[in-house]
């Protein structure tokens, strides 16, 4: 059991480590995070409900997350292929598409959360 938690202790490390990187690496993660402090700010200033706040979080943690496993996906391809190849290109640009699917989303969703009657 002791085993156990500190396995799982030591996960939780890495994934701290892994925020770390992002911040530290990904110019995005700072508009993430602005963006994320003034989304989480006006919804406590108009005094979202319990429904608001799980889809105000959930479209947040869909955003960063998108950005990590793009940023993933792109170390991955450098790794991988470290001249130009045009397959490497498309999977980097699609998954950049992705975070901007994610952000659109995210738009259009806090519009309707901000906008709309409560």
């Amino acid at each position: 059991m002791k085993k156990l938690f500190k396995y799982h202790f030591k996960s939780f490390g890495y994934a701290f480590t892994g925020i770390k990187t992002l911040f530290a690496t990904e110019h995005n993660m700072l508009i993430h995070l602005m963006a994320t402090i003034i989304a989480i700010a006006s919804g406590w200033y108009r005094g979202f409900n319990t429904i608001k706040w799980c889809i105000l979080i959930g479209i947040i943690a869909m955003v960063w997350m998108a950005e990590a496993f793009n940023t993933a996906i792109e170390r991955l391809c450098n790794k991988v292929q470290t001249e130009y190849h045009p397959v490497i290109k498309q999977v980097k640009d699609i998954s950049s598409a992705a975070v901007l699917i994610c952000a659109i989303a995210a738009v259009i969703i806090g519009i309707i959360l901000f906008f709309s009657p409560s």
